[in-house]
């Protein structure tokens, strides 16, 4: 059984602020044109089980700023996520997420009791810090920090390159679920 947990982050074409170096007295500035508007969504899950390393699995959407498009993952996007995941880890699947309306609608239960090897918990209100996702976040949002980005596909391609490199630092993923401080492997 693997004990997953769940959470999404958005990246609009606007990249996180950075630190940098600049004569004193005068604050360096970067101004780049940004074609058009765009963002990515990303569902990330992080599944431990004892005995084998963690995993990082994750998912996209692209939002390319057009009129009556979702922005965000709906009930069937999470569906496939957990089907892609019961399908890599081979396995039947805990995962504990946040309360976003999303993932307590009722098509989204419909869709938890029409998988048999797939149980829910939810994190209590306002408690990002008992989930390690937060940290990849974090992470990967702090490596795109002064990053020179113009289209979305550009965008896509960075966001998946972080992603990926994390995937192959199972000691990385480790030191975000350790952060929760939480004893995801009990005797």
């Amino acid at each position: 059984m693997w004990l997953c947990f769940e959470d999404e982050a958005g990246q609009t074409l606007r990249s996180p602020g950075g630190r940098t170096w600049g004569r004193k007295g005068h604050t360096p500035v970067v101004s780049l044109p940004v074609k058009g508007t765009g963002r990515v969504s990303v569902a990330g899950l992080i599944a431990t089980r004892p005995g084998r390393l963690p995993r990082l699995i994750y998912r996209m959407r692209q939002h390319r700023g057009r009129k009556g498009e979702r922005r965000g993952f709906v009930e069937a996007d999470y569906a496939a996520l957990f089907d892609a995941a019961h399908q890599q880890l081979s396995g039947p699947l805990v995962v504990v997420w946040d309360n976003l309306n999303t993932h307590t609608s009722a098509q989204m239960r419909q869709l938890i009791a029409s998988r048999p090897r797939l149980t829910v918990f939810y994190l209590p209100a306002y408690a990002p810090e008992l989930n390690p996702v937060e940290g990849v976040w974090a992470h990967m949002k702090k490596s795109l920090a002064n990053l020179a980005i113009r289209t979305v596909d550009q965008l896509i391609v960075v966001v998946k390159n972080r992603l990926n490199r994390m995937q192959y630092r199972p000691a990385l993923i480790t030191g975000f679920t350790a952060k929760t401080g939480l004893d995801v492997h009990p005797p």
